[in-house]
């Protein structure tokens, strides 16, 4: 099958991406064979082929990446399944989380898949998996956001900021994103009230305490969120984005935790994982219109390595997707 193969990490991808042949995998127990028609493009898929933090190598590879070929998010069709499989068969649309999806076929459990509605197509399915079951974790499980209350999005305009924006508008909350100043329309178009830029302003320099924050981006310190949090606020510190070259932002994580029994603000850390039962969720969202999937650019297959890096260097707005069937 035509993949991209990756046999070293690297800062810049499109120089460690190449466009190859790969051996077609064969499910396991368990597990489904699917034919890729488009995969999304995430920070998950960033840190395992740069394999930075360096911490994510003890799951990765210490010296390279220990799966050759890269890619989480797909949409597609099923191709073959595995031992002990009923829920799925041989034909059915589904989307989900995989492993290895930057290529014609890609193996993944059956239980991070779910059906894809007919009138949901590839590349938006593609958009939803991680960056949408993280965001509505964040939203509704970890931060239990409710109506009339104020949340404040850090990381508004990317992949999970998003889903996140959305999700917390249709739970009937008054939500502010943070994004760069050349985003604050797509944020507002996204159903934010209002955008704070950060090159310009810190996220309190309005004097207003939200009720929620969720930290998306990872890049302020947690004596800052604390000033923007309400006294009786949540905090949700999402993934481990920015940080020192070890670990990453997982030290903020650490210490919000630690912090949290001794002051009244409630304050952790999350990372999404990609299940059945949020997935069918999420595709019910976008069939009645209260979720809207921000897909704004699309890349070929050859272009994986492009797409990651545009990603990393903040040139993507929500969901960007590869559309593997163009090649």
């Amino acid at each position: 099958m035509t993949a991209i193969v990756q046999e070293r990490y690297a800062d810049r991808l499109v120089s460690a991406f190449m466009l190859g042949e790969a051996a077609v995998p064969a499910p396991g127990r368990g597990e489904v064979l699917v034919r890729v028609d488009a995969a999304g493009v995430d920070r998950g898929v960033w840190h395992l082929a740069t394999g930075k933090p360096y911490a994510i190598r003890l799951a990765s590879g210490f010296s390279r990446p220990r799966s050759h070929v890269p890619g989480l998010d797909v949409a597609g069709t099923v191709a073959a399944v595995g031992e002990g499989v009923a829920e799925l068969a041989v034909g059915d649309a589904v989307f989900g989380t995989g492993a290895g999806t930057y290529a014609e076929y890609a193996i993944a459990k059956a239980g991070m898949l779910a059906r894809r509605p007919a009138g949901l197509d590839a590349a938006t399915a593609a958009a939803l998996p991680v960056s949408g079951c993280t965001a509505k974790q964040a939203v509704a499980d970890v931060a239990r956001v409710v109506p009339g209350e104020r949340v404040l999005v850090i990381g508004a305009s990317g992949g999970v900021g998003s889903f996140a924006v959305q999700l917390a508008v249709a739970a009937g909350a008054d939500v502010t994103g943070v994004a760069s100043g050349a985003k604050r329309d797509f944020v507002l178009a996204l159903g934010a009230r209002d955008v704070i830029d950060y090159r310009t302003e810190e996220i309190d320099a309005r004097g207003g305490r939200y009720d929620v924050v969720l930290d998306i981006a990872g890049n302020r310190p947690l004596a800052v969120l604390r000033r923007a949090l309400a006294p009786r606020g949540r905090l949700v510190i999402v993934g481990g984005e920015e940080g020192g070259p070890l670990t990453g932002g997982l030290d903020r994580q650490l210490r919000a935790q630690l912090l949290a029994p001794f002051v009244g603000q409630r304050m952790g850390g999350m990372f999404g994982r990609t299940n059945r039962t949020d997935l069918a969720a999420l595709a019910a969202a976008v069939g009645e219109g209260s979720l809207r999937p921000a897909v704004t650019r699309t890349y070929r297959l050859a272009e994986a390595g492009a797409a990651l890096d545009d990603l990393a260097a903040g040139r993507v707005s929500g969901k960007a997707v590869i559309l593997v069937d163009e090649g």
